[in-house]
This record gives structure tokens, sequence and C-alpha cells, in this order.
């Protein structure tokens, strides 16, 4: 199953590529001025991946939780 993160690390060599190609096919961009701006592009995608839709340890919330909510309120033995 493919992933959001999978898809962001295909999409990093994507932009710079296809960026850089669009850019300097389309844009009429030099090539030294057309990199820069696909970087702009990759860059994005990583502080997206990386901030705002930050990768979450499932394990770790999952115990968490589970912790919560096994907890009671009985108060704890006396060991004498």
């Amino acid at each position: 199953m493919t992933g959001y993160y999978d898809i962001v690390l295909g999409l990093i060599p994507v932009s710079f590529i296809g960026g850089t190609a669009a850019l300097t096919t389309l844009g009429d961009l030099a090539m030294s001025t057309a990199i820069p701006v696909a970087a702009v592009l990759a860059v994005l995608l990583i502080g997206h991946a990386m901030f705002v839709n930050a990768p979450v340890d499932v394990v770790a919330e999952e115990s968490e939780h589970a912790q919560a909510s096994t907890t009671s309120t009985a108060a704890p033995p006396q060991a004498d």
C-alpha cells in the first residue's frame, strides 16, 4: 500500500526534473534560474511532510490511549 510519505519521496525528484524542464521550456528561464526555483517546490513538499502532516508514532499513541482507558479510580492495595 502506498502511503503519503512514499508519494512525497517520489515527488521530490519529479519536482526537480519536471519543474526544471517546465521552467526552461515553458517559462523561458535559464537553467541556472530554473533549478533553484524547482528546488523550492521540493523544499515545500518536504516541509509539508515534516511539519504540516507530521509523522506520528502510532504504537506510542495506542499504548497511551490503552493506559488511560484501563486506569481505575479504586485505591491501591495496602501492602503491610
